[in-house]
């Protein structure tokens, strides 16, 4: 597909899921994607030597692997969406159960890591005028029993998302995907049928509506986002 643009998007997590789903649909679109993911094996098998994607497996904790997804962007020279999109869903449990390590290493990846990508990135991010996305999740905002760990990790990165964009005069969203067919709904649920959930692909259309800049900075449900075109 010949390309029509020269934008530049970091998704992290993106060898399955929602990150998947999105990064695909911006190759689609005629985009340069950088992304990565834990699992090398299953980053390659999505991406198999597409010539707009640059795939760095490894973990998005670690300062080195950072340091590669910026030297990536640098190559490309701009950065036009930074989607902090990988996530650990931690343990299941009470809080007043919760282990402090396990709480650690989840606000690590779901929270400190965001942060300090963002803090290396930003500079491209501002110079393209680009766009800082979120994901995040109805727990969030409400209190499910046995999602305090990761709930906590997700309102604190809303609010690390829109407060970046505050400070920094970039459009900022955090985003609610909704239910979906993914490994992590697997394992928050364990054992049970989870067929009747949507697909990621189904919340595409939704988000791509968010990133044509008609909304402003805030945080949002993808289900009250019309999908793409809808009110063109």
């Amino acid at each position: 597909m010949n390309r029509s643009h020269n934008e530049v998007a970091v998704i992290t997590g993106g060898s399955a899921g929602l990150g998947l789903a999105l990064a695909e649909s911006l190759l689609e679109r005629g985009w340069s994607v950088v992304t990565d993911a834990r699992d090398p094996d299953r980053l390659h098998a999505a991406f198999p030597d597409h010539p707009r994607v640059t795939s760095l497996a490894g973990d998005v904790r670690d300062p080195e692997h950072q340091d590669a997804i910026g030297a990536a962007v640098a190559r490309h020279g701009r950065l036009d969406l930074l989607v902090h999109n990988a996530s650990e869903l931690g343990p299941m449990l009470p809080l007043a159960e919760v282990p402090e390590p396990l709480f650690t290493s989840v606000l690590e990846t779901n929270l400190l890591a965001p942060l300090s990508l963002t803090q290396r990135l930003l500079p491209y991010l501002i110079a393209s005028r680009g766009i800082l996305l979120g994901i995040s999740s109805d727990a969030a905002v409400e209190h499910y029993p046995t999602w305090g760990t990761y709930a906590a990790s997700k309102a604190a990165l809303d609010h690390l998302i829109l407060t970046l964009g505050e400070e920094n005069g970039v459009r900022a969203y955090a985003v609610d995907p909704g239910d979906m067919r993914t490994a992590m709904h697997q394992a928050a649920f364990p054992g049970e049928d989870i067929s009747d959930r949507p697909l990621p692909e189904s919340v595409i259309p939704h988000l791509l509506e968010l990133l044509s800049g008609v909304q402003p900075t805030g945080r949002y449900r993808a289900a009250d986002l019309a999908p793409v075109g809808a009110n063109r």
